[in-house]
C-alpha cells in the first residue's frame, strides 16, 4: 500500500492536472477559497483539493467535516437565497442513488479552517466532469439521505474547467 500511495504523490509532482476547479465562497467573515485538481489515474482519477477559510467548530469532538461533490450545473451562480443554486443536483451518469452518485466523493476534513485531501476514483474520468461544477457543504454528507446526504447549505463552489 505504501508503493502505490508514493506512486500517486509522486503522479502529482510530475505532472499537470487535466481540469482544475478555483473555489471560492464564503461563510461570517471568512473567505473560502482554494483549488481542486484532476489527474487521470488508474483508469479513473485523483482528485486533489486544497481548501482555506473553512468554518472552525466550536467543539473539538464534533469534527470539521464538509459535504464535498461534483454537481451537475455548469456555473457557480443562484439567487439570495441560495447564491449557488445554479450547480443542480449531484453528477450522476448511471443513475445510481446517494451515496453512489458519480460525483458523490468522500467529506472534506478541516483542520483550524484548512483541508488538505486527495482520494481516487473509478466513477469518472476529468473529461467527464470539465464544464461541471465541485461543491462543498456546510455539513458532512451521511451517506444515506436522498439527495444530497443531509449535506446542508452550499457554502463554496468552483467551476471545473480543462488546464490545456
Amino acid at each position: 500500500m505504501r508503493n502505490e500511495l508514493a506512486t500517486a504523490l509522486q503522479f502529482i509532482l510530475d505532472s499537470e492536472p487535466q481540469a482544475q476547479a478555483v473555489v471560492h465562497g464564503r461563510t461570517g467573515f471568512e473567505e473560502i477559497q482554494g483549488n481542486v485538481y484532476f489527474y487521470p489515474f488508474w483508469d479513473g482519477t485523483l482528485v486533489a483539493a486544497e481548501i482555506s477559510g473553512l468554518p472552525k467548530g466550536q467543539n473539538v469532538c464534533h469534527g470539521h467535516f464538509f459535504g464535498f461533490h461534483i454537481h451537475d450545473g455548469k456555473g457557480c451562480t443562484g439567487n439570495a437565497s441560495d447564491p449557488f443554486a445554479d450547480v443542480h443536483e449531484h453528477f450522476n451518469i448511471y443513475n445510481c442513488t446517494h451515496p453512489n452518485h458519480t460525483g458523490d466523493l468522500p467529506p472534506l476534513l478541516a483542520d483550524n479552517g484548512y483541508a488538505l485531501s486527495m482520494v481516487y476514483t473509478d466513477r469518472f474520468v476529468p473529461e467527464e466532469v470539465i464544464d461541471r461544477t465541485i461543491v462543498i457543504h456546510q455539513d458532512p454528507d451521511d451517506f444515506t439521505t436522498p439527495p444530497s446526504g443531509h449535506a446542508g447549505l452550499k457554502m463554496a463552489c468552483g467551476e471545473i474547467k480543462s488546464v490545456f
